[in-house]
């Protein structure tokens, strides 16, 4: 059966190869005729809830996004007012103040503990890992936290703030391999809870607590994965935050993803589905953000490793479904899968990057993390 829908979207996806019920691993084969006119009129947000709805299927999902954003398609399918209504919310209003800072935490981070343990290293790193001597996700991601590390020049009995700490896997890390003492701050009930218990015997304390009420003077102030929810109305309030708590000769760390592009949201499904109020920061707007607050040191990009440390994280999943079925459901699988494995193709597309930004502020000493 063919349809007007049908024919804009091959038009649309000619130069990326990809067929509608073709035999290749990345070509989607459709189950419900009415995906052609969703996907047009509802643009990135259908697409991924017609996946969601068992619409359609396709063996290499991350192969397909990857193909789809090469060749910016889209940027061909803008959606209705849905998408334009999306758009100008995160214009006009701040999605990312702190009334509505603890959304993610609720409705991602505290989705259960299960998932994430049966996902993710044996540390619980959410973010990505860095395989440049790895094999494996376990020790791809104990070679960030090192890397992390020796980047701050972190020392024996040093301070640190890890804001949005995570299940405290950085934490737990320098203060058992480093000596520090680290205060972190989640939004996630669960993952405090659970990095508490994780890291009892460590000096180590981690807060459910909005980045914007901390206090105190730090050695060292680092980020791991939060400024992809700071909104860019924000950026300058989390560089603020940073100044007031750096020590004078300390050093500031942001490892983050981010765009190409300077924008103002986030993908509408992932905005619904995945990561309530986040968007990707450009280099534009983060530099913009610390003028005349801090001075970038180095500046070092590891996208690819992302797309592994993603594809390691779907394996997991995939292993551990069936001991995750009966709670999650079949929707949740399929929504899961689509998150990991489009996430995969974006980074492999160079679509996304992940940055690891060192700062320090105006007149300190130079340090020695370029060299690395």
């Amino acid at each position: 059966m063919s349809s007007k829908e049908k024919k804009i979207l091959e038009e649309i996806l000619e130069p990326t190869g990809i067929k509608f019920n073709g035999d290749k691993p990345y070509d989607i084969q459709v189950h419900n005729d009415k995906f052609y006119k969703r996907v047009l009129v509802d643009g990135s947000l259908g697409f991924g809830e017609s996946y969601m709805d068992g619409w359609w299927d396709c063996k290499a999902l991350d192969q397909l996004i990857d193909r789809i954003f090469r060749a910016e398609i889209d940027e061909k399918v803008k959606g209705n007012w849905k998408i334009i209504w999306h758009v100008l919310r995160s214009k006009l209003f701040n999605l990312q103040k702190p009334s509505r800072s603890y959304k993610v935490g609720e409705e991602h981070y505290d989705l259960g503990n299960d998932l994430y343990t049966a996902m993710l290293d044996k540390r619980l790193n959410y973010t990505c890992g860095y395989w440049s001597d790895a094999d494996n996700l376990d020790d791809a991601q104990e070679a960030k936290l090192d890397l992390v590390c020796r980047k701050i020049e972190l020392q024996p009995g040093m301070t640190v703030l890890d804001i949005g700490c995570g299940f405290g896997c950085f934490a737990g890390y320098a203060a058992e391999k480093y000596g520090a003492k680290v205060t972190g701050v989640t939004v996630s009930k669960k993952q405090a809870e659970l990095g508490m218990e994780r890291f009892k015997h460590l000096p180590v304390e981690l807060k459910l607590e909005d980045y914007r009420k901390l206090t105190g003077k730090y050695d060292r102030v680092i980020s791991i994965g939060i400024m992809e929810h700071i909104g860019f109305k924000n950026y300058r309030t989390y560089m603020e935050v940073v100044d007031r708590t750096l020590k004078e000769d300390g050093i500031a760390f942001i490892h983050t993803i981010g765009g190409n592009e300077s924008v103002t949201t986030s993908n509408p499904w992932l905005m619904k589905y995945i990561f309530p109020n986040s968007m990707l920061p450009s280099i534009a707007q983060i530099s913009k953000a610390m003028e005349g607050l801090f001075v970038i040191e180095d500046l070092h990009n590891i996208g690819p490793d992302y797309e592994k440390t993603l594809l390691a994280w779907y394996d997991n999943f995939e292993k551990a479904w069936p001991d995750l079925e009966e709670k999650y459901g079949e929707r949740f699988y399929r929504m899961w899968k689509f998150y990991l494995l489009s996430c995969a193709g974006t980074f492999r597309s160079r679509s996304n990057q992940l940055w690891q930004i060192v700062m320090t502020k105006p007149g300190r000493t130079q340090p020695d993390c370029r060299l690395i």
